[in-house]
């Protein structure tokens, strides 16, 4: 049998490691050992643990699109909060998992000011943003049921599709539950508009573009 350390192992951008018969235990100390200040997501469900690696376009529409959230946000004057890539578990029902962001807005009074989680006691992220540029070994729908996220937002290749929790399933959806006034679905067509006009360009455009949906 062969013992490899944590550090032995490269997972480059773009791909993805797939560890097999991980017990919960393992997780942790796995979770520990990699730390907090890393440029790696993991999701983990019945013994399956993957370890991946984003590519800069990746990292690009994870930002673009979360600071678009934000955005949104503060024009509606919606408060909210947000949580990056914080990892997310629950023990009874063998299920972690980071996403590319997460943000509360639902209950957002409820968390506010939080630190740390209990998912046994807290409510999980009203809202997960998954940028799926490349193939993922797990399937994170069924993690993210399990840990009970209401919305998540799929970015793919140019189109961002609605996704919402129903009966432990996920169907696709016509509108957000966290912006119903607004076709969020607009927003990777706006940011490539921009794309070469610089951050604050951008930014701009889609608070005008929200000014303009809800007037």
């Amino acid at each position: 049998m062969v013992t490899l350390q944590l550090r032995q192992l490269e997972v480059l951008p773009g791909q993805s490691l797939l560890l097999r018969e991980v017990s919960w235990g393992e997780f942790e100390a796995i979770l520990a050992e990699l730390g907090q200040h890393r440029n790696t997501r993991i999701a983990y469900t019945n013994g399956l643990l993957e370890i991946m690696a984003p590519l800069p376009e990746h990292e690009y529409f994870k930002q673009s699109i979360s600071i678009a959230i934000e955005d949104i946000a503060e024009v509606l004057e919606q408060d909210y909060e947000s949580y990056g890539s914080t990892t997310w578990r629950r023990q009874a029902e063998q299920a972690g998992l980071e996403a590319d962001n997460c943000f509360y807005f639902q209950n957002e009074a409820q968390i506010r000011g939080r630190l740390e989680f209990d998912l046994t006691q807290d409510p999980p992220p009203d809202l997960a943003l998954e940028i799926d540029l490349t193939r993922k070994s797990l399937a994170r729908f069924p993690i993210y049921a399990r840990l009970g996220v209401p919305e998540i937002w799929c970015y793919d290749s140019g189109t961002l599709t609605i996704y919402q929790l129903q009966q432990n399933q996920y169907a696709e959806a016509s509108q957000s539950q966290v912006f119903p006034s607004l076709k969020v679905q607009e927003l990777p067509q706006l940011i490539a508009a921009h794309r070469q006009s610089g951050r604050l360009a951008l930014r701009r455009a889609i608070r005008d573009w929200v000014r303009q949906q809800i007037t």
